[in-house]
């Protein structure tokens, strides 16, 4: 027999389903107001995070609360259903999502944009986010041609998580970037796997295998892939090769060295790094000599200064012929560019 307490929940859960499909009902009057509002959060989202520290932890702990419901909304439709006897709508359900996708990728294009060296593979990945942040603003591609499409849904799916916790996990917990980005490979596939299994067609043991290949393959391809994606969180707010520094301040920025000038004096490679407070991170400049390494330095940054990190390798040993081509490129542990500085060595 029914207790009496059941029914004002029941009454509370009504009200709440009738005011979500008003919502629902308003924003398919108005499409473009959902795209709009995504975007204009996104951007201030990385404003807050960038220049107000009291945010930096709040705004992707949401991001990554708002995923954990995504992955589990199935357990917890079917949770309220038996509760409370009344099923989300199909329609909240799907305009969630769907938000969910705009708000986490207008939240994580900001960072990927100002990382990304345009010159180099990165600059593919991250106009891969700005298509799929795109396509989750216009309705009758989200839904008409992604949706229907079970695989390239769950490609769309765990790219935007995996882009998500690049950028959420330095600042939250401090991880430095080969950390962020193992972890984040591990946690997308794994969360991944309820969608892989859905649209694995075998059974039995066949069915397991196919998932430890698939799970094995989309996480090589992760790791593989980490010289072509930016690291979030680091970015380059001043740079400079140079023949002296005062006081950590760099002299003037060179574009071309005469060989004489090298040997006499040597260059300096300065870099100011942007990274979250709280993170420390080890950094290499790559000194190489027309594409062929010919130096590696490690550098220990700290984040926290607006102004970026100020870090700089003196280099005085060059090989015999050293005219040509020159970079420095500043590199994670893991591999990936934060940016790169260029000059020529003429005679």
């Amino acid at each position: 027999m029914p207790t009496s307490s059941g029914s004002p929940l029941r009454e509370f859960m009504s009200i709440w389903k009738e005011r979500l499909l008003r919502l629902v009902g308003l924003v398919q009057r108005h499409p473009r107001t959902l795209a709009l509002f995504g975007f204009v959060s996104g951007i201030a989202s990385f404003v807050l995070v960038d220049r107000q520290e009291e945010f930096a932890r709040v705004i992707p702990l949401l991001m990554l609360l708002s995923w954990t419901w995504l992955v589990l909304e199935n357990t917890l439709s079917r949770s309220l259903a038996r509760r409370f006897g009344h099923e989300l709508p199909a329609g909240v359900l799907r305009y969630a999502t769907q938000m969910i996708h705009q708000e986490s990728l207008f939240f994580v294009l900001p960072f990927f944009f100002v990382t990304t060296a345009w010159n180099s593979g990165q600059a593919f990945f991250s106009a891969l986010l700005l298509g799929a942040a795109l396509v989750a603003i216009i309705d009758p591609v989200y839904y008409k041609w992604l949706a229907p499409r079970r695989w390239t849904y769950l490609a769309y799916h765990t790219l935007t998580l995996f882009a998500v916790l690049l950028t959420a996990l330095p600042i939250l917990f401090h991880l430095t970037t080969p950390e962020s980005y193992k972890l984040a490979i591990v946690v997308a596939v794994v969360l991944s796997l309820p969608s892989l299994s859905r649209n694995v067609p075998f059974d039995g043991w066949g069915r397991w295998a196919a998932l430890g290949a698939l799970s094995l393959a989309l996480g090589a391809t992760g790791w593989l892939a980490r010289s072509w994606i930016p690291p979030a969180t680091l970015w380059l707010t001043d740079v400079a090769v140079t023949a002296s520094l005062d006081d950590r301040t760099p002299a003037e920025s060179l574009g071309t060295v005469t060989d004489a000038q090298l040997r006499s004096t040597g260059l300096f490679a300065y870099t100011a790094i942007r990274a979250p407070r709280g993170l420390d991170e080890r950094v290499y400049h790559v000194w190489q000599h027309d594409g062929i390494e010919v130096d590696r330095i490690a550098l220990d940054i700290t984040g926290g200064r607006k102004g970026g990190y100020r870090s700089w390798t003196h280099k005085r040993n060059f090989p015999d012929n050293a005219v040509g081509r020159w970079q420095v490129r500043v590199l994670t542990e893991a591999g990936q560019m934060i940016g790169a500085l260029r000059f020529r060595v003429v005679d």
